[in-house]
């Protein structure tokens, strides 16, 4: 199982700002809704599994939590990806989102007992002031925005649970409060976001 990853993450959920899962201690991880529901957007700048390329791609990740904490796991999962993607891309970002193939996406995979099959979808992204916005068909959109302070430094997270776990760069992920609607009829719940947190990511296995 050889295969890399470098590029973007960015996580929106629907608890207040911040998330509390971040923190990665159980007793703190208790969802303000007593569940929670999260859009991910994933943006592969470079990146190549089993000799397939898989540099250029972006797709989505909606992850829904019954709780009361996200370690009791019974999570729920589905994969969105770009309508022009590959068969061979389709099934080898499949296998490295979902944890099938090693590598840090194992801790947030293990979590997840049903993964809904994956499905493709037209995936626009704009950027413009300091906001990310990724239509994904008529499932929902992802709003990102990150945080910086006065002196226009990053607002950052460093070594906690969530960016230690999944091996973010220099274990850092930067604040980014969102405003994401997701409408699956397939998934447990439709929901708004306020949370959220974005990171580089440069993952390898073999």
């Amino acid at each position: 199982m050889n295969w890399n990853v470098k590029g973007e993450f960015i996580e929106t959920c629907s608890c207040n700002m911040l998330c509390p899962c971040w923190y990665g201690v159980k007793e703190l991880m208790v969802m303000d809704q007593g569940w929670c529901a999260s859009a991910f957007l994933i943006r592969i700048r470079e990146g190549t599994s089993e000799g397939v390329d898989i540099g250029g791609r972006s797709l989505a990740m909606i992850t829904d939590f019954p709780g009361p904490t996200l370690l009791d796991g019974n999570g729920i999962g589905r994969l969105y990806f770009e309508d022009d993607a590959g068969e061979e891309q389709v099934r080898e970002i499949e296998a490295i989102f979902q944890g099938k193939k090693g590598g840090p996406m194992i801790v947030l995979g293990g979590l997840i007992s049903n993964w809904m099959p994956s499905v493709q979808a037209k995936i626009e992204i704009r950027e413009e002031e300091g906001m990310l916005s990724a239509d994904v068909g008529e499932f929902g959109r992802i709003k990102s925005g990150r945080l910086n302070n006065e002196a226009g430094q990053p607002m950052t997270m460093q070594n906690v649970g969530f960016a230690v776990a999944l091996e973010f760069d220099d274990q850092t992920a930067q604040l980014a409060p969102s405003d994401s609607r997701w409408l699956d009829p397939e998934m447990p719940r439709q929901f708004d976001t306020k949370s959220g947190a974005a990171a580089a990511i440069n993952w390898s296995v073999g």
